[in-house]
């Protein structure tokens, strides 16, 4: 079964003005370009035809008026012979058109469906989001630096000539240029580690009242932030941890390895070593330094500490002794023991914990990477947010942010961050939705896949659609005590409509606040702890 969807990708001007009027004026305006034209912020002029197009009007384009914008010179080929089949121009880096048809299928396939239809003019494939097809003029199209998505335009075949004995001259020259600045940039890596390594060798260790001013040297922030936050010498977390032995090892994170270990009174500790290699810079890890030490509440992981010393940076955390949620939730041997009333107790609370990050807390926090790995279980199966490197602080009136830099995690990020870079407290109740899916179904998103969907979310939408959405849960939580309870929580996906509500909503205006949540999840506790329920229906029902 194909699921179809018609979404809007756009922002409002008004919000539009006040995050990036300041950065790219011109671009920003709705249409500047007109149809089928792209507009490139660092360009003079802003305002291209794209390949197989010209002005509509080339007297008033020429005049900087291109509000007319472009029209195709060669007509497509729709329905003809193999050799004069349509081809597609693909633009990389690219801010989409507003409005979309949104279907199930992947890459492959979204380029079928849009070549067998003589209406599509344009597709685009984004990881973890699925296929978009365009079947209006392409309007405001602007060029990225960074982010946006690769939108493939489709041109009649004599618009795009065979160029593949020039492409191949292309390509080796390319990877003759990139060998040669590759070796180059190892060669002057190791000479800068092996002169550093020198100098260390020779230098003093700082006394302890300077180690803060050493460590921000370079980076955004100021030391008197981190003056209460205590500093631990490598050779003390080398000793606790066994040298960072691998019996010690408790698993690997997306930037470095974690260890247990003990200190000398006895107390456990879990130690966080970021990979030289990790992509993970001096600016994320004091990013985190700064949010989780600011930070304090019972589902939040605390910190105890940190070591920059070199090159090495390093977390100390308390330790939670049931590792991560994706540990025991995907672990066929170890999901029995997260019965629902556990699992239910989980959801609660990083609910909780998510609801202080946003309202609560002294400082307004999007983490913008929950997944089930960074959410920590103590002994008593207690989850605990962790892992702050990628969040960001928001101040009081600040409702939502935009970035050149997306990071986090495909199949867990909201389409409006993934493919425009914003940014807000409805991006993490999306990784929340889809976090709530995992529990429920003890199925991994990014990883999911059977012949009729990508991943989970298409997954529970066909479902959805066939009203059968019993086969969602996990049979190891299947319990008719808490079968209504496990029913109103799926219930809570789409609020009755799978594709405009609830908390995974395509749209970030249609998806709740962590606080509209956070009064539906203990609304299930009073309802289901004091006998009084309003009518539902029992799983069979479902079926």
């Amino acid at each position: 079964m194909m699921g179809l969807c018609y979404i809007r990708f756009g922002i409002t001007k008004a919000i539009s003005g006040k995050l990036t009027g300041s950065l790219q004026p011109q671009c920003d305006i709705y249409g500047k370009c007109g149809a089928f034209a792209v507009c490139y912020p660092e360009k003079e002029p802003i305002c291209e035809c794209l390949r197989g197009f010209e002005p509509v009007n080339l007297d008033e384009w020429s005049k900087g008026n291109w509000t007319n914008g472009c029209v195709r010179r060669t007509e497509l080929q729709c329905r003809a012979p193999e050799s004069k089949v349509d081809k597609f121009l693909q633009l990389k880096h690219i801010k989409v058109p507003d409005y979309a048809h949104w279907i199930f299928a992947n890459e492959d396939a979204c380029q079928r469906n849009c070549l067998g239809g003589c209406s599509c003019l344009a597709y685009s494939y984004y990881t973890g989001i699925g296929c978009m097809l365009w079947n209006e003029s392409l309007v405001d199209l602007q060029q990225y630096s960074a982010h946006g998505a690769d939108l493939f335009v489709r041109l009649a075949n004599s618009e795009l000539p065979d160029e593949i004995g020039s492409g191949r001259r292309k390509i080796i020259i390319a990877v003759m240029v990139i060998l040669s600045a590759f070796v180059s940039i190892i060669s002057i890596y190791y000479l800068w580690k092996w002169i550093g390594h020198r100098h260390a060798k020779r230098a003093s260790v700082p006394p302890k009242e300077a180690q803060w001013q050493n460590i921000f040297h370079g980076a955004t922030g100021s030391s008197s932030d981190f003056q209460d936050l205590p500093l631990f010498e490598f050779t003390k977390l080398a000793a606790a941890t066994n040298d960072f032995s691998e019996t010690n090892k408790l698993g690997r994170g997306g930037f470095g390895p974690v260890y247990k270990g003990k200190w000398e009174d006895g107390q456990e500790i879990a130690v966080k070593r970021l990979s030289r290699v990790s992509g993970q810079g001096l600016e994320e890890f004091m990013n985190e330094v700064l949010v989780i030490s600011k930070l304090q509440h019972k589902n939040l992981v605390r910190l105890l500490g940190c070591c920059v010393e070199g090159e090495e940076k390093l977390l100390v955390y308390e330790l939670m002794p049931n590792k991560s949620l994706d540990a025991l939730l995907f672990d066929p041997n170890q999901r029995n023991v997260l019965d629902w009333q556990k699992r239910f107790s989980i959801i609660r609370g990083i609910c909780r914990g998510l609801l202080y990050l946003h309202r609560d807390s002294r400082l307004r926090i999007i983490h913008r990477d929950l997944k089930p790995s960074n959410i920590l279980l103590d002994e008593e199966l207690n989850p605990k947010i962790s892992d702050f490197g990628m969040a960001r602080i928001f101040d009081s009136k600040q409702d939502q942010a935009s970035t050149l830099r997306v990071v986090g995690t495909y199949g867990y990020m909201s389409p409006e961050y993934a493919l425009q870079g914003r940014f807000s407290e409805k991006s993490d109740v999306f990784s929340f939705g889809v976090l709530l899916l995992e529990i429920v179904s003890g199925k991994r998103n990014h990883k999911f896949q059977d012949h009729e969907s990508f991943n989970l979310l298409s997954y529970t939408w066909n479902l959805w659609n066939q009203n059968n959405m019993f086969s969602l849960i996990d049979p190891a939580i299947l319990n008719q005590s808490f079968e209504r309870q496990i029913f109103k929580c799926i219930q809570s996906f789409g609020h009755g409509h799978f594709d405009c509500c609830g908390y995974i909503s395509l749209v970030a205006e249609f998806r709740y606040v962590l606080f509209q949540i956070a009064v539906v999840i203990y609304s299930w506790c009073w309802s289901f702890g004091h006998g009084h329920f309003e009518t539902i229906f029992r799983l069979s029902n479902l079926k």
